[in-house]
């Protein structure tokens, strides 16, 4: 019999473990090792009131259609969001999010008069004028300052952060081009111009809005349960994996999986291995199977962030899928913002009850995080009054906190991927994968999880 163990039960272990079952067949044993209570990872629905809610991803997008594809192939529904568009909180004022951008680098001036100040708009109509800039192939360079030094830090701190804060939690200075932003870069060698790159990105002034989000409307907990159950895996929950390694001699199984408490292991053997956990687990792990891998996994930082859910009574929110808050917005009275994004969930998705989520916690904010809930739903909901001029007390409300669980992708990264691949490609019946190579959404999590199937796969079958 093939056995197979996938440590982890996100999304990308649990892809990995269904790929597996229609890979291998109803015969072969799968097991999926979680440490945490419940599956999911990063997609986790709770009922808020009697209300489906997204704690963690509420959504996917659908400009990779590999999570659309995954939930009809699983014969689940997808819901898109309504036309509500998204506004930004920018120097003091809330104004319509810019469109012709691509993740917050404009096009041109015009594209964002509404949220930069004049000498920002002259700066980045300025640009096609200097000196023609490309990246040459082994180079990469932080996002922030490579768009400070060509559009000016205004840009960087009004759009460009607001926006990849909500895809990695991290600051656009730390954030590495090549990894966050592969489209402009292809875009910027062509053209020379930041601003040229955006506008190629972009959509046309004109062009009709189609649906950038997909979500489920039980929530994702409808595709992990999905997963789980197409799979038809062993699931192991409250599970910590101690150690991997190869084993040598008669036996059977070339892994062997060390689980449990030191003073008391228990050892399952495998003929293969699928590691879907975040950075510093994935270090631990490979540190003596695929030691190069475990030190590049070792240069991958981790950030932290907490998702404030609510249930409101009926009042208004404002007409507008949510807001952005530019970096350094502060209150009238000078206290800075706690959120830095909120979603009118109602208002984007639909439905008959209120619903909102708050953002909060970037890179190096670790202390914001600290605050209990209770400090930190106060501090949203004063966030909140300021933002719509509406004090409102929740019906019902959550606080969930993500901690050291979201890859930051770096000045480099690419480079780092690249090196965690060949280190495990040398390792016979390994694979790897996670939201620590291609991306940090659903859909390239499926990639890379078909992708460690695949792999293992064309090993067993050899």
């Amino acid at each position: 019999m093939t056995v197979v163990v996938i440590v982890g039960g996100g999304v990308s272990g649990l892809t990995a473990a269904y790929r597996l079952r229609q890979l291998l067949g109803p015969s072969a044993r799968l097991t999926v090792l979680e440490q945490a209570p419940v599956l999911g990872g990063k997609l986790r629905t709770v009922d808020l009131d009697g209300v489906p809610t997204d704690v963690g991803a509420e959504a996917f997008v659908v400009r990779n259609p590999s999570a659309v594809r995954l939930v009809e192939e699983l014969e689940l529904s997808v819901v898109h969001p309504t036309s509500a568009s998204a506004t930004i909180r920018a120097g003091g004022t809330t104004a319509g999010l810019p469109r012709r951008t691509f993740l917050g680098v404009p096009a041109g001036p015009d594209a964002v008069r509404d949220v930069l100040s004049a000498d920002a708009v002259a700066r980045v109509a300025a640009e096609p004028s200097l000196p023609s800039l490309s990246l040459a192939a082994d180079e990469d360079v932080s996002v922030g300052a490579l768009l400070s030094a060509r559009l000016g830090r205004e840009v960087v701190d009004h759009l460009v952060e607001p926006l990849l804060g909500g895809v990695y939690a991290g600051r656009a200075d730390r954030l590495g081009l090549r990894a966050t932003m592969a489209p402009l870069v292809s875009a910027l060698n062509a053209t020379g111009s930041l601003t040229a790159a955006a506008d190629s990105l972009a959509p046309a002034a004109d062009a009709p809005r189609k649906p950038v989000f997909g979500a489920l409307p039980d929530g994702m907990r409808s595709l992990v349960a999905a997963l789980e159950d197409r799979s038809k895996a062993e699931i192991r929950l409250g599970t910590t994996v101690r150690r991997l390694a190869r084993t040598e001699g008669p036996l059977q199984h070339a892994w062997r999986v060390e689980v449990g408490s030191a003073p008391r292991p228990e050892f399952l053997d495998a003929d293969a291995v699928v590691l879907a956990v975040p950075p510093p687990a994935a270090r631990k792990l490979l540190a003596d199977v695929a030691p190069a891998a475990s030190a590049a996994y070792g240069r991958i930082e981790v950030g932290s962030m907490a998702v404030v859910s609510m249930v409101l009574p009926d009042v208004e929110l404002p007409d507008a899928s949510g807001v952005l808050l530019a970096v350094g917005e502060k209150h009238r009275d000078g206290t800075p913002f706690t959120a830095k994004a909120f979603t009118f969930t109602s208002r984007k998705w639909g439905g008959d009850r209120v619903r909102l989520r708050a953002s909060v916690g970037r890179v190096g904010e670790e202390h914001t995080l600290q605050r209990d809930e209770d400090a930190l739903l106060a501090a949203v909901l004063t966030d909140l009054a300021e933002l719509t001029g509406t004090a409102v007390e929740p019906v019902a409300w959550t606080v969930t906190k993500w901690g050291g669980g979201l890859p930051q992708y770096g000045v480099g990264h690419t480079a780092t991927v690249a090196e965690i691949e060949r280190a495990v490609e040398a390792v016979p019946g390994l694979a790897v994968t996670g939201a620590s190579f291609r991306g940090v959404g659903v859909p390239a999590c499926v990639d890379a999880a078909t992708a460690a199937a695949e792999r293992i796969a064309a090993h067993l079958a050899v």
